[in-house]
């Protein structure tokens, strides 16, 4: 069993085995990653049955997102993972929602997430596969293909009219995961991508 986190948008965990996704908690509190995250990762082990044990691996979503949501999530898996002795494997946030539209029949997709100041983190998909890179962006310099998909696309209603607001759904990042280890891929860094300098400047390490 897996158990996925991300809090590069809502704060969001499940457990998940195989494709069926065993419990799920999701919630989004922009200013709430710290008091949240470890009551609801709680609550999914419980629901799971695996509260004692705990998962055999754990995914995290490494963004791209603003800095301290994104650091909850991460040093709450890479802490886990240490205290369970199991692996930890990082997947790019948009990722899990590029593939989620592949399956829901969206050939052609591109992921927009809230970057504050004004800006957008994307990526298109084809078929579920990254085009290319994340970028960080202002909407109008956003060349949207096929369906758009994202909270921060619904932010900016004249560069995508037609958006559907989503978050990344943990159990879509625990996919991706398998399906890439099923094709051989190895690497999973769980470095953050930030894509800037943190919003808060001046603390050393930041």
């Amino acid at each position: 069993m897996i158990l996925a986190i991300d809090t590069s948008s809502a704060i969001s965990v499940a457990v998940v085995d195989g494709d069926h996704t065993l419990a799920e908690r999701s919630q989004f509190a922009p200013r709430g990653h710290a008091e949240l995250l470890s009551g609801m990762i709680e609550e999914v082990l419980l629901e799971a049955g695996i509260r004692e044990r705990g998962p055999d691996s754990i995914v995290v979503g490494t963004g791209p997102a603003p800095f301290t949501g994104l650091r909850v999530g991460l040093v709450t898996a890479r802490t886990l993972a240490m205290v369970w002795g199991v692996s930890v494997r990082g997947v790019c946030s948009l990722d899990a929602m590029g593939a989620q539209a592949a399956d829901a029949g969206h050939s052609a997709v591109t992921v927009v997430g809230d970057a504050r100041r004004k800006e957008v983190y994307w990526a298109t998909y084809t078929d579920g596969m990254a085009d290319g890179e994340p970028r960080v962006s202002a909407p109008g310099d956003v060349s949207p293909v096929g369906a758009v998909v994202g909270r921060g696309a619904q932010l900016y209603p004249d560069a995508f009219p037609s958006a559907t607001s989503a978050d990344p759904d943990p159990a879509w990042l625990a996919r991706v995961v398998s399906r890439r280890l099923a094709n051989g891929e190895e690497s999973f860094p769980t470095e953050p991508m930030y894509m800037r300098r943190p919003d808060v400047h001046g603390i050393p390490g930041a």
